[in-house]
Parts: C-alpha cells; sequence; structure tokens
C-alpha cells in the first residue's frame, strides 16, 4: 500500500480528514443542543423544560454509541464499510439540515434521529478501516491510532468554536455550520477513498458453518424471549407508575432499563451457555466489572455537553474584554487536553512499566472514576458560589475539564485494549459492542441527571454535583480495593 501520511499508509490520510470533519460536526452540535432546546421561544429555542431536554439529550448521546452494533453489523454482512461510511455520513449531514432549518420539536428529534443513524453507520467502520490497513498489527498500528485520534480531538477542537460563535447569531446558522462540516468530510472521502485500494469494498461475511447456524438460530431465539419479557416489564413498569413512557424522561429511563437488562442478560448467558472455560469465564467477569466502570465514568465525564453546559450558559461569567464567549466552547478544553498531554500520559506509562510499577486496569480504572469525581468536587464549590448570586470565572469549568479529560486517558483507551486482550476470541467482536454499550449507558444517565439541573433554583446544584463526587469516589476506591482480585482473574493479561 502506498506511503503517504507520516510515513503511514496513504488511506489513513482518507480515514483522518473524513473522522475530523465528522467529529467537527458531532461535537460542534453537541455544544448548543442543549442550549437550543431550552432557549425559551422569545429566545428562538425549543423552550423544552430541562427535564425533559436533559431526556432527549441523553437518548440522542446514547443512540449514537447503541447504533454502533446494527452499523457494525450492516456494513459486515450487506454494505461493506466503505458503503457504510458513504451512506452514514449523507444521513449525518441531512440530519444536520433538518436541524438547520426553523421547525416544530418533532422536526428536530427527527433530524437528531438521522444523525444518530448514520455516526452508527459511520463511526464503527472507519475505525475497523484504520485496524485494516496495518495487517502486520504491532506499534506501528498502535501509532496509526494516535494519529487517527488525533483528527477526532482536532475535529472536536475546531468545531467547539466554529459551531457556538455562528449559533450565537442564529441557533441554525450553528446547525448549519455542522452539515457543512460532514459535506466537506464527504467530499474528502469520495476524491481520496482510491488510496484504501480493496479495503472496505466487500461485506465481511463469510460463510456460515453448520453450527455457527445452529448458534445464531438459538441466539435469534433467545433475543425474541427477551424481547417479549422486556416488553411485558415495561409494561408493569408503565402500569405502576414506576415510570412514564409518555414523556421523554420516562422513554429514557425505560430506554435505560433495557440497556442494563439485556446486557445482564447476555453476560449471565455467555457465563452459562457461553462454552467458556475457568481463565475464560473469570477474564469475561472482569470485562463485565470494566463495562460497570465505563458506564460510571461517561455518566460524569459526559455531563460536559449537558448539565455543565447548562451552568457555562447561566452561572458563568464568560467576558473577554467586551466579547462573551458562547458557553459551548468551554467545551474546547476537552480537546486540547486530548492532543497536548495524550502523549504525556503514554510516556509516564511506559516509564513506570520500565520500573515494573505500571498500575493495572482495575487500578487505572479506580483512578479515572475518582479523577471523574474530582472535577465534581471543583464544580462543587463553584456550584456554591453560583448559588449566591454571583457568576463564577471560566477557570472553575476549565479545569473541571482537564481533570476529567486525564481521567479519560487513564480509563479509556486502557478500557478498550484490555477488552480486546481479555475476551475469549470467538466473542471479541460482541465484547466490542459491549464496550459501547457501557458508554451509551452512561451517555443515558449524563442527559438525565441534566434534567434536575434547575437553572432557577442555584442553591440545590451543590448537592447533585456532590452526589456524584459521592457515587464517583465510592466507585473507584472500590476498583482499587477489589484489584488483587480482579488482577488475578485477569491472569497473564496486563
Amino acid at each position: 500500500m502506498n506511503k503517504g501520511f507520516f510515513g503511514h499508509p496513504a488511506g489513513l490520510s482518507t480515514l483522518f480528514f473524513t473522522e475530523m470533519w465528522e467529529r467537527f460536526s458531532y461535537y460542534g452540535m453537541r455544544a448548543i443542543l442543549i442550549l437550543f432546546m431550552t432557549a425559551t421561544i422569545a429566545e428562538k429555542g425549543l423552550g423544552i423544560d430541562p427535564q425533559n431536554a436533559g431526556a432527549i439529550y441523553g437518548l440522542y448521546t446514547a443512540g449514537v454509541y447503541l447504533l454502533t452494533l446494527p452499523g457494525g453489523w450492516l456494513a459486515d454482512n450487506i454494505l461493506g464499510q466503505r458503503k457504510a461510511i458513504w451512506y452514514g455520513g449523507i444521513l449525518i449531514m441531512i440530519g444536520h439540515l433538518i436541524l438547520a432549518i426553523p421547525g416544530s420539536p418533532g422536526i428536530f428529534v427527527l433530524g437528531l434521529v438521522f444523525v444518530a443513524s448514520g455516526t452508527g453507520l459511520l463511526k464503527p467502520n472507519i475505525s475497523s478501516i484504520v485496524g485494516d490497513l496495518y495487517p502486520e498489527g504491532g506499534a506501528r498500528r498502535d501509532q496509526g491510532f494516535s494519529i487517527f485520534y488525533m483528527g477526532i480531538n482536532l475535529g472536536s477542537f475546531f468545531g467547539q468554536i466554529a459551531v457556538p460563535i455562528l449559533a450565537t447569531y442564529n441557533w441554525h446558522w450553528g446547525f448549519g455550520a455542522a452539515a457543512i462540516g460532514m459535506f466537506i468530510g464527504l467530499i474528502q472521502f469520495r476524491l481520496t477513498q482510491g488510496s484504501l485500494n480493496d479495503l472496505g469494498l466487500t461485506p465481511k461475511l463469510k460463510e456460515e458453518t453448520k453450527e455457527g447456524k445452529v448458534l445464531r438460530k438459538t441466539n435469534s431465539t433467545l433475543a425474541g424471549i427477551l424481547a417479549l419479557a422486556l416488553v411485558v416489564f415495561l409494561v408493569i413498569l408503565q402500569y405502576t407508575h414506576v415510570i412514564d413512557v409518555t414523556t421523554a424522561t420516562g422513554i429514557a429511563q425505560a430506554v435505560g432499563v433495557v440497556i442494563v437488562v439485556i446486557t445482564l442478560f447476555y453476560f449471565l448467558y455467555i457465563i452459562v451457555a457461553g462454552g467458556l472455560d475457568r481463565d475464560e469465564l473469570k477474564k469475561v467477569l472482569v470485562i463485565f466489572f470494566l463495562f460497570v466502570g465505563a458506564a460510571l465514568f461517561w455518566s460524569g465525564f459526559e455531563q460536559a455537553g449537558s448539565s455543565l453546559n447548562l451552568f457555562a450558559q447561566d452561572f458563568t461569567n464568560r467576558m473577554v474584554g467586551s466579547w462573551e464567549m458562547p458557553a459551548g466552547m468551554l467545551q474546547t478544553a476537552n480537546s486540547l487536553v486530548i492532543i497536548l498531554f495524550a502523549p504525556i500520559v503514554g510516556w509516564i506509562w511506559v516509564k513506570l512499566a520500565a520500573k515494573n510499577l505500571n498500575p493495572n486496569t482495575p487500578i487505572k480504572f479506580g483512578i479515572g472514576i475518582i479523577l471523574m469525581g474530582l472535577g465534581f468536587v471543583v464544580m462543587y464549590f463553584a456550584a456554591q458560589i453560583a448559588a449566591t448570586g454571583t457568576k463564577v470565572g471560566m477557570g472553575w469549568l476549565w479545569f473541571t475539564f482537564f481533570l476529567h479529560s486525564i481521567g479519560e486517558l487513564t480509563l479509556s483507551p486502557v478500557g478498550l485494549s484490555a477488552t480486546t486482550k481479555l475476551s475469549p476470541k470467538r466473542y471479541v467482536g460482541q465484547m466490542m459492542g459491549i464496550w459501547f454499550v457501557g458508554a451509551s449507558l452512561g451517555n443515558l444517565i449524563a442527559g438525565l441527571f441534566a434534567g434536575g439541573v434547575d437553572v432557577k433554583n442555584p442553591s440545590q446544584m451543590p448537592g447533585l454535583f456532590m452526589s456524584v463526587v459521592i457515587f464517583a469516589f465510592v466507585s473507584g476506591v472500590l476498583f482499587i480495593v477489589f484489584n488483587p482480585i480482579l488482577k488475578k482473574w485477569m491472569g497473564n493479561v496486563k
């Protein structure tokens, strides 16, 4: 394959810039999403109350990750990865164009459905082709992913500047900018995809063995039984008034229940009937705990676009001279910290490993979750100031985002790598799907939490933020305390 991008395969540049523009549109739009929903009609927003707006936000961001599962399946079985990326990008662009046209809340939700569906098609498959560029694997492949990850963060950085600035003049200009970003990414992909040669053109479906067909039929039957049981369960919850699926909040709660039940059922099925030996069983149990840890972490981290964005809008002094910085722009801190500190954190792990002091995965998870909690310690004190009627400086949020970003570097790449290493070979794809489901659940919780933020009653915010602190600290400490057991279950996986 031709060389081109920093000595890497030329196809890496195609994927780098396609993903960069897709992330420009995704994170740019995310920076203004909940602000547009909660803005009053007079402010040309939708005037949705914070509780339902948070639920819609959570459903959307959760859906983005959940839909990567069918998106990967469609590429592997029907479309091929290249077509999945192309059609995914088109759906994303259409979604942003719908959002760019003033309309009813129903039309707005339709736009979100298009964006989430397109992202579900594009995101898992573009990452998969990056891996296919390096059939030899090794450190070169890791470096290729690092370069690709830089594209993700560059796109989100510039998107969180351009879209919020345009949105200050007109919300729909911001959504339109996101559509233009995805359009540029599509044109770039179309013009340069030849550098990928034959990668991603053919679906990866292989002829099934007799055993595979039996397993597929069994899984389909079990899935049908589970779906029926879930419907009955949700009807019972609705009838007993535990949830109300006639509201956005109720739907989000119901989706959360479905995600938790399906995940628990899946792990139970794998453990009981997955044909695992003793070592594989222990490793799958570790993956389950990593799933829980990831969901807990993302439930706090992803509040950057929900509760913390509302705090930035209403309780933060964003004046720079005579110019007021748009609230969504403060989220650029995350991308900037990742770009600057990813090499440093990686270097620290290498140096510690050379001295046999590198913390193992459960401890890193504990550290990451605690760092997320520390970010909310900062917000607890900021909220106390805001409760007195005084707007706080931007430094409070920037410090929070710094702590959260270092936590992300401590937990996310480590968890991704550990999941691939711990998974039994016949379940690697499914376990990677479970990793995305953890992110989905965390995003959903973050949206529901934002619904509890009452901008008209700032005195309740310190208590809300402190609840996240306690939850994070207890969870992080538990990972560290139970590290000896989890480490033993991991066996030879480092």
